[in-house]
């Protein structure tokens, strides 16, 4: 191992020590960086002339697209965080499926599967539930472990149900390491990898891990009936009246995830734009939420929203009535005309909703819960930029490379290596760190092997997933346990976690060794 080789090293290990002793992330690798291109500089053994393309690499990065849904899925996560929608669902999932046995618990992974997709966002989805949900559970006789791990398990899941922020800036990061891996290596493929792919490639797995979830707990219930005791109707209930109520908890977010997933995997939009319509919908949401005794806010809304829906129809349809001149003539002015009236319908519906949520305190709150969350992505892709040159200047890709291929088992020993690292890392690192450092410096050589890059982007996210679960330091473990009642001990929490990490880990075996699992979807909306 030469000298620079080995300063690379020296280098990885010095920020794992100091990430783990609590410095910030971003200037840790920044600061890591430059203390090392300085000791290189004065040894003789780095190059300063590579940290002049240091500004190159930023400010395409900073500038680029699809990194702009990253606030608007902030921003709409944020938003429907604070509309009451997790409270409506827990409540409307409870009543029906409390007859059950098990059924509390089955209601409250659903309701993370929805929360995931509509939010995207772990710490904010643990939390809610882990407010709302956990005393209700431990009221009705739920057993403690069962209850915590089944709620710590159903938030996680904004880390692989689309959209989420994980999946676009791993999308973005196997986007550049595909085309590295290409440039470096000579291959020849025109395909490309883009956020929309990992969207539906994420899709499948996730719902399997949904279902795996729903269908554990049922088990368990029915094996032992005391952890997971059904809840009775209660009396008087208005049929009517509770189907009505359920309708309403259901369809407005389910609408929206349908809306942003639809318009994004059909084609329609890109996840940019599609992040837009749904921090737009979010708006709109929680301004009919929130102003329960503002009829006129609400009147407004509804009328913006008709208006928003009119116009995407018009143009998802683009019907073309032009028969001959004179009567396209006239449906043009009448097409104009509806345009026209329905764009105005949307620009005052949403004008009310953003001067009501104004005036009630929540849009400064949301701005300022988005710009820090958008800010500290930002600074710390900066930073692991810095760290990824800096450590490629040492030949420190090099190295990895060779490491990589010189692993015992080929392809698979190589991944199995990638995946435990990445696991441990889990363990200690958030999943923004873990993107931004390790998969440009090992998705490159992987995918020069031959793997394909959707099945490996989303073996990369459900491991994530999984180290958010994984005692002691599981993010999730930390968010709930900060949030339950005292009888819930730490015991009980570690020990209700630990079925759902054997699922995870099943469902990434079972996409390991099934890739169509992961690369069906993608590879039917390709065609």
């Amino acid at each position: 191992m030469s000298p620079p080789e080995l300063l690379a090293l020296f280098m990885f290990a010095a920020a794992c020590l100091a990430l783990m002793g609590g410095y910030s992330v971003a200037f840790t690798l920044g600061g890591v960086s430059l203390v090392f291109a300085a000791l290189g500089v004065f040894t003789g053994i780095f190059e300063p002339s590579f940290l002049l393309a240091l500004p190159g690499r930023i400010f395409p990065l900073i500038t680029r697209e699809i990194l702009i849904a990253v606030p608007l899925f902030v921003f709409m996560g944020v938003m429907l965080e604070k509309s009451r929608i997790a409270e409506d669902l827990l409540e409307a999932m409870g009543d029906l499926f409390g007859p059950v046995r098990g059924g509390l618990g089955i209601s409250v992974v659903i309701v993370g599967a929805l929360l995931a997709a509509s939010t995207g966002i772990v710490g904010a989805t643990v939390v809610t539930m882990g407010l709302l949900s956990l005393p209700t559970m431990l009221k009705r006789g739920y057993a403690p472990s069962l209850a915590s791990g089944s709620i710590a398990a159903s938030g996680t899941l904004g880390q692989i149900i689309p959209p989420s922020i994980v999946l676009v800036i791993l999308g973005d990061q196997m986007s550049n390491a595909f085309q590295e891996a290409q440039r470096s290596h000579n291959l020849q493929s025109d395909g490309v990898v883009s956020v929309g792919d990992l969207f539906a490639g994420a899709l499948l797995p996730g719902l399997i891990l949904v279902a795996c979830y729903a269908i554990y707990i049922a088990f368990i219930a029915a094996l032992r009936p005391k952890m997971a005791p059904a809840v009775g109707w209660q009396e008087n209930v208005n049929v009517r009246r509770f189907i009505f109520r359920t309708l309403k908890a259901m369809l407005p977010p389910m609408l929206l995830i349908i809306a942003v997933l639809g318009s994004i995997l059909s084609g329609y939009a890109t996840p940019t734009r599609g992040a837009a319509l749904g921090a737009l919908g979010a708006i709109l949401l929680a301004a009919y939420k929130l102003s329960d005794d503002n009829v006129i806010t609400r009147r407004l809304v509804v009328f913006g929203t008709i208006g928003l829906i009119s116009i995407i129809c018009i143009d998802l349809t683009g019907v073309d009535m032009r028969f001959n001149q004179e009567s396209w003539a006239m449906n043009e002015t009448m097409a104009v005309s509806f345009a026209m009236f329905f764009a105005g319908a949307a620009l005052i519906g949403t004008g009310m909703a953003l001067w009501f949520l104004r005036k009630q305190g929540s849009l400064a709150e949301v701005s300022r819960s988005t710009m820090y969350i958008t800010c500290m992505v930002f600074v710390i892709l900066i930073g692991a930029t810095m760290f990824s040159l800096v450590f490629r200047g040492f030949g420190g890709d090099e190295l990895v490379a060779r490491a990589l291929e010189a692993s015992p088992g080929g392809q698979w020993g190589a991944l199995i290596l990638v995946m435990i690292v990445m696991f441990l890392l889990g363990f200690f690192l958030d999943f923004i760190e873990i993107t931004f450092v390790i998969v440009p410096l090992v998705a490159p050589p992987l995918l020069a092997m031959g793997m394909d890059p959707i099945w490996l982007g989303i073996l990369m996210a459900l491991n994530l997933q999984t180290s958010f679960l994984t005692p002691p330091f599981g993010f999730a473990l930390f968010y709930l346990r900060g949030v339950a009642p005292p009888e819930v001990t730490t015991t009980a929490l570690y020990r209700g976690v630990l079925p759902f990490i054997g699922i995870q880990l099943f469902v990434i075996l079972l996409v390991a060794f099934v890739p169509q699992i992961a690369t069906s979807l993608p590879e039917m909306m390709a065609n």
